[in-house]
């Protein structure tokens, strides 16, 4: 009965309450750093807030993952994972506050969050099996039955009356938990040492690597490829700047040593395995590409231009014994798995067709960045990336549209998806103020596989006028444009469109990205001083 008493006048004491927050957050993190320092043994990616996160990427409905890499970009990863951290928190204060009357019931709840780490660690694409489960539910034990110890913290014998009040022994409270917390910390410094040696190898492997002579060179870029104006985005866009789009919250660190390559399926007369080895000491090729996000608003910033060097896909099809649909071949579809699980499907006539169509191994002179898919990763000049641009490639696999959908068209985006030709304003800025007199109009257009044939700039609801067009690359590289404009002082809306060399012109009727891509022309406002 006293016990009962204690309890109930815990929920009216002020610093008891407190305790049962502290208590709950103490056992949170103690949980978390148990269930990361297991996954060291598992695997990085089995660990609760991975699994969980990876879980809530999966579940999104695509207009809310647009809007979130829209307005986030890289960032939404980080953000996703600070947002789980902040729900954790949260439920541990009021799991930890539940304890003080209901130690149980508290502890319980902890558990509770172990079953859902561990479902959502069962249910990933990449999932190794059931170790996957063992970190959050080591974790949730961990926590669980430190929860009950904290929120029942007795009295001891000794304790001073200032300290000991309704059977409550602050000082060893705040000793338990202050060990616990310093326990916890050494756990989750201890589990990101061990989680950083396992990808010592891959680095070491990376760094080892010289990339090979191409056996066909890139042509170099044609003198006046790059506008002579401020504020232009560079040809070359560096891979530090290169955009990245995935759901990998884990970016994959692979040791190029111990990568292999499967290609199978419909019409594969003779399956192949390749080594890392087996890939660079065939005849590679240099090419120019540019890639674009299908997740790219018009105007948007995901979109790059890199020296690739890699080998070509159609001449790896051609030796086990793939023939186009076009030429009677049973496949229409290549299905490319990437380690951590994702599918990306492409049209085999599409890679097939003559256009240079890679797995790549190197960027702008350098081994593939591991943000960037190291040690090889897909890359289908003409096509979005999300029907192409696999990272961190493993797997290939031939079939059909009709009979398996990947990923991206599983929630609701295009099975098709060519890239369709835009165009940018890069300089000047949106709610520039520039001087009066002569100002350059400057930005990029694209229609990757197609080319640039014109690019045209509007001012206000004036005639189009003609760009200038930098020099070609090639037909699968953006194109550099420019206008002078004679600015006269108030407000004026700068708008461009772009014509590809099939004629087509880019269209004015606005369209989100979801399904298949963002369209429209791209504008910007200007105050003229």
């Amino acid at each position: 009965m006293t016990d009962d008493k204690n309890e109930a006048r815990a929920f009216r004491d002020p610093a008891r309450l407190v305790a049962g927050a502290v208590s709950g957050l103490v056992a949170a993190l103690a949980a978390l750093a148990a269930s990361e320092l297991v996954a060291t043994a598992v695997r990085p990616q089995a660990g609760p807030v991975i699994a969980v996160g990876g879980a809530a990427i999966d579940r999104t409905p695509a207009p809310v993952k647009d809007w979130a890499i829209r307005n986030f970009g890289t960032n939404d990863k980080l953000l996703l994972q600070a947002g789980i951290l902040v729900v954790l928190a949260l439920f541990a204060i009021v799991l930890g506050i539940v304890a003080l009357r209901f130690r149980r019931t508290g502890a319980a709840g902890v558990l509770a969050f172990g079953v859902i780490g561990a479902t959502a660690a069962l249910g990933r694409p990449d999932s190794d099996g059931l170790l996957d489960a063992l970190p959050s539910q080591a974790g949730a034990l961990v926590g669980a039955v430190l929860l009950y110890v904290l929120a029942g913290r007795p009295a001891s014998g000794t304790a001073a009356p200032a300290e000991a009040v309704d059977g409550w022994d602050r000082r060893g409270f705040v000793i338990v938990a202050s060990g616990v917390v310093a326990a916890s910390v050494g756990a989750g410094v201890l589990a990101r040492f061990l989680n950083g040696s396992r990808g010592r190898d891959a680095v070491a492997s990376r760094n080892r690597l010289a990339l090979p002579a191409p056996a066909s060179s890139a042509p170099p870029v044609p003198r006046g490829a790059q506008a002579r104006v401020p504020g232009v985005s560079p040809f070359f866009t560096p891979n530090t700047s290169f955009y990245r789009v995935d759901t990998a919250l884990v970016v994959p660190k692979i040791d190029a040593a111990s990568w292999r390559l499967r290609i199978h399926g419909q019409g594969v007369r003779r399956p192949l395995t390749l080594t890392f080895d087996d890939l660079v000491r065939r005849a590679p090729v240099e090419r120019d590409i540019t890639l674009t996000c299908v997740s790219n608003e018009v105007g948007g910033p995901y979109v790059g231009t890199a020296r690739w060097i890699g080998v070509r896909l159609a001449e790896l099809l051609d030796e086990c014994g793939v023939v186009p649909p076009s030429r009677g071949g049973p496949a229409d579809q290549l299905v490319a798995r990437s380690v951590d699980g994702m599918t990306l499907g492409s049209p085999v006539e599409d890679v097939m067709d003559g256009r240079d169509a890679l797995l790549a191994f190197g960027m702008n002179g350098e081994p593939l960045p591991f943000e960037h898919g190291f040690p090889v990763r897909m890359i289908v000049p003409g096509l979005y990336g999300f029907v192409s641009a696999c990272k961190w490639i493993e797997e290939i696999e031939l079939t059909t549209f009709d009979s398996y959908d990947p990923y991206w068209v599983e929630r609701g985006w295009a099975r098709r998806a060519p890239v369709k030709t835009q165009s940018r304003i890069d300089t000047p800025k949106p709610f520039a103020r520039p001087g009066a007199g002569t100002v350059m109009v400057a930005g990029v257009a694209w229609a990757q596989h197609r080319g640039i044939d014109k690019v045209e700039v509007r001012v206000d609801d004036g005639p189009w006028r003609t760009a200038d067009l930098a020099a070609e690359d090639s037909r699968d590289t953006w194109r550099q444009w420019s206008l002078p404009w004679e600015a006269t002082k108030g407000g004026h809306t700068l708008t461009v469109r772009a014509t590809d060399r099939t004629g087509r012109v880019q269209t004015e009727e606005r369209a989100r990205t979801v399904p298949d891509g963002a369209s429209g022309w791209h504008s910007v406002v200007v105050t003229v001083d």
